[in-house]
């Protein structure tokens, strides 16, 4: 009779270990999802700042070249971040000449569009850059622009 009572007290103890341990658990899960879930908006972030300092080196290096005209030319070193999907020099889409240097980044929330301004008219071909790391890109003033020979721009090509 004194071994019953001694384990059901032992079963008892079990139990009301077992219920506090899943009150843990359960207080604990949310605030781990929720961790998970801030980090993957911070890298987010992180790769949109990225994109965008390195649109806007490329857009002050060919502002730089462009004014100085033909023959100019410049070599210069992007770090591209991750989940980088394309890069349009020119116009979006068709990298026919413009004014924009843009970086398509996949996020969390779907896709953005990170754009900087380039004064000169530039085009050129970046969009075979889709991994991340660092990149050379020549920089080149053209008297007939590649894609449109009418007009001068700045010409931007991933040095191989």
């Amino acid at each position: 009779m004194q071994n019953r009572g001694i384990s059901r007290i032992k079963a008892q103890s079990s139990f009301e270990l077992l219920i506090t341990l899943s009150f843990g658990l359960a207080i604990l899960l949310p605030i781990v999802v929720i961790a998970f879930i801030q980090l993957a908006s911070a890298n987010s972030s992180l790769s949109a700042i990225s994109a965008q300092q390195a649109a806007s080196k490329l857009a002050s290096v060919a502002s730089l070249v462009g004014s100085e005209g033909p023959p100019a030319k410049q070599l210069v070193q992007i770090e591209v971040p991750a989940n980088v999907r394309f890069i349009y020099v020119g116009t979006p889409v068709t990298n026919a000449v413009g004014h924009e240097i843009m970086f398509v980044v996949a996020s969390p929330t779907g896709l953005s569009y990170i754009t900087a301004y380039s004064p000169v008219n530039v085009s050129g071909q970046l969009g075979g850059i889709t991994s991340q790391g660092a990149y050379f890109v020549n920089v080149t003033a053209e008297a007939h622009c590649q894609t449109n020979p009418v007009v001068p721009c700045v010409y931007m090509s991933e040095v191989s």
